[in-house]
């Protein structure tokens, strides 16, 4: 199987503007994302996508390969379908560029089971075991049918009890696989899909568009860097797990 793993990176965030770039403990979130990635793939299958030039002059300077996309990309899966045009795979992953400490063994599981099912839109999610995750907006929550499919994601807290206590929880892990002919539907729309709106998760316009999203579990090593909050946390994790 023919696959690239594209790096999604846009320096304007309404909630941590110039992201991509904001140091953690020394070293842009960019790049640690990217030297994550490379321990399980060659380096040379890695790129960041970006429509920004401090972006791609970062990356350059650490000899990360770049793609430029347009300024216009609705979500970071809209600029992954804007590269599937520009070099050519059977399958393109996506790690967000804001998973500085993404656990590589994940990498290559989300790519052995792109190989086991090449025509499937492929998810990462894990176990939620802290009661503040559960209550944050900014955690996507995770509903999994029995099968292994998506049922739904939200920023809300579900699943939750009548009493609304958190029981069992998961999240989702920013990372996913595309078959290029997923990314040509999801692109295809000039505007995001109801849900994906109102949930501001680009995953759901899948749903919206009647394809399957496969979702497979992953370490709970990921931390998503949205708010200043997390960017303590990605530093202490930085700090327990040695990447310093």
């Amino acid at each position: 199987m023919q696959y690239v793993v594209i790096i999604p990176a846009r320096y304007q965030s309404s909630r941590l503007p110039g992201k991509p770039l904001r140091k953690l403990c020394g070293v842009p979130m960019i790049v640690r994302t990217y030297k994550q990635c490379v321990k399980a793939v060659p380096a040379d299958l890695v790129y960041v996508a970006t429509d920004d030039e401090r972006i791609r002059s970062a990356c350059e300077a650490e000899g990360i390969g770049v793609v430029m996309t347009s300024t216009d990309c609705l979500t970071g899966t809209d600029r992954i379908a804007e590269v599937s045009r520009q070099l050519s795979a059977e399958t393109y992953i996506n790690i967000q560029g804001d998973e500085p400490v993404f656990n590589p063994e994940d990498l290559m599981a989300l790519i052995s089971t792109a190989q086991a099912h090449p025509q499937e839109v492929i998810n990462g999610f894990c176990p939620i075991e802290e009661e503040g995750l559960f209550r944050s907006g900014s955690i996507p929550k995770v509903v999994v049918r029995p099968d292994g499919r998506l049922l739904y994601m939200s920023r809300a807290a579900i699943p939750t009890s009548k009493n609304h206590d958190m029981v069992q929880c998961w999240r989702q892990v920013c990372a996913y696989a595309f078959p290029k002919d997923a990314l040509a539907a999801f692109s295809s729309v000039e505007e995001k899909t109801p849900l994906e709106a109102i949930e501001d998760i680009e995953i759901l316009r899948f749903l919206e568009l009647g394809w399957e999203v496969r979702m497979i579990p992953m370490s709970s090593q990921s931390v998503a860097v949205d708010t200043p909050e997390d960017v303590a946390r990605a530093e202490s994790t930085i700090k327990l797990l040695g990447l310093e």
